[in-house]
């Protein structure tokens, strides 16, 4: 019998009562040929790795990483507090050192989902790896993590959210934003004023493939990691760019995500995208899973795999090569930040569609200079739908002078004119609604 080098905890819940539409990408039976996969492969018969069901999240999970308006159930389906329930599984599994890894097979998935939801953007409503990574936080104080985000599409919602944290490095390495949904993760996006260098984002040419996007691993993901020195390294595991995902435009392989997943050695991954339900899916979450492990997955391999055609051409080397060469100064020597600072407070305004839902959203965001910590976060959002809302987010490790502005912004929001308002303050653990 097979042994695992590391105990592994695999929990899948592939919502089969869950679709955006019938025919849409993101449907219920994306994950059914990988759950016979991992059957017919005798997965769960290898010594170390066990089967664990979902949990189901709870409103407050969600408020330690959202503002959700006008409502957490508002934006969420049953399907969604299960899914952010499996990620806070596997977080437990890892962090009471039951298993010593733990990949979350679960759906729906999360990362276009930024601070503030109003609906579904990118197929996402909430953002899971968010959730858990807060879920730790509340329940085993403020580790330094690093996030590494390897759909094709750009991660921006798990961007976003952890734009102004110090104690976060998010890593994208993603299918060029020129070329694909949502357009952004651009070397030039590297975090807020107060946590320059801790967003890295690696834009690589369509129809990369295992050559070029392992090379961005090693020459810039590992020395990154290597200084940086996390507590946990979570892969937010999107498998969309397999050669051959419907609608992305790389040409990864099974072999080249469970070789990615040994470099990284994470130990939490999640799933994201991936929509060749039949022809990367099954092989690719096998290769990710044993590489996990640390069994051999040399035998896995898709049928209809043509590694010539498939291969770089060397133009596409040479780029990757020359962002090898700069990127790393992102992180090591990031640029004076460009904020806009209006009084006390750093600023964004912005202007943010959910595509799938076919929301726009108005926003203002404020952050306070605040010497003692990163500041509190103010969020005005409004829609069409949806009238002027207010977000206070006082981060993990915030001070009692933010947790005091945002309590008393939170009472008087009626009056100052919002018809929702949000309160997450880490200090207190409170997460509540204006009444």
């Amino acid at each position: 019998m097979l042994t695992a080098q590391s105990s592994l905890g695999i929990i899948f819940f592939p919502a089969f009562d869950w679709a955006i539409s019938p025919t849409h990408p993101e449907r219920e039976e994306r994950l059914l040929y990988t759950q016979d996969q991992f059957r017919e492969e005798g997965i769960f018969d290898i010594e170390g790795i066990r089967e664990y069901r979902p949990l189901v999240a709870e409103e407050k999970d969600i408020m330690r990483a959202h503002f959700c308006f006008p409502s957490v159930k508002s934006v969420c389906t049953d399907s969604h507090f299960i899914s952010a329930g499996g990620v806070i599984r596997a977080a437990q599994l890892v962090m009471q050192k039951e298993r010593q890894r733990a990949f979350a097979v679960v759906r729906p998935p999360g990362h276009h989902a930024m601070r503030t939801v109003h609906g579904s953007r990118g197929f996402c409503n909430i953002n899971i790896e968010a959730v858990m990574i807060e879920w730790i936080r509340e329940n085993y104080g403020n580790l330094r993590v690093a996030i590494i985000d390897t759909d094709c599409h750009h991660g921006d919602g798990t961007q976003d959210i952890y734009w102004h944290d110090p104690d976060v490095l998010f890593i994208s390495l993603h299918q060029d934003g020129r070329t694909i949904y949502p357009g952004t993760g651009f070397p030039s996006e590297s975090g807020g004023p107060k946590a320059l260098g801790r967003t890295i984002n690696v834009p690589m040419p369509p129809r990369t493939s295992d050559e070029g996007y392992l090379m961005t691993v090693e020459r810039i993901v590992m020395p990154i990691l290597d200084h940086f020195k996390p507590d946990l390294i979570i892969n937010s595991a999107g498998q969309d760019n397999h050669f051959s995902d419907p609608i992305t435009n790389m040409n990864f392989t099974a072999q080249g995500y469970a070789k990615l997943t040994q470099m990284l050695k994470p130990d939490i991954a999640v799933l994201e995208g991936g929509y060749a339900i039949k022809g990367a899916l099954p092989y690719v979450n096998l290769g990710i899973s044993l590489a996990l492990a640390g069994v051999d997955f040399s035998a896995v391999q898709e049928p209809d795999l043509d590694r010539e055609k498939i291969r770089e051409q060397k133009s596409t080397i040479d780029y990757l090569e020359a962002l090898c060469d700069q990127l790393p100064e992102v992180y090591f020597n990031p640029r004076p930040s460009e904020a806009v600072r209006e009084g006390g407070y750093f600023t964004r305004r912005r202007s943010i569609y959910y595509d799938t839902d076919d929301i726009t959203e108005t926003q203002v965001e404020r952050l306070k200079d605040c010497p003692h910590c990163p500041g509190l976060l103010i969020v005005e959002s409004e829609t069409a739908k949806t009238p002027k809302s207010l977000g206070l987010h006082v981060p993990v490790q915030g001070c009692d002078m933010c947790s005091q502005e945002a309590e008393e912004r939170f009472a008087k929001s009626r009056e100052a004119g919002f018809a929702h308002a949000q309160l997450s303050d880490r200090v207190t653990k409170r997460y509540e609604y204006a009444k």
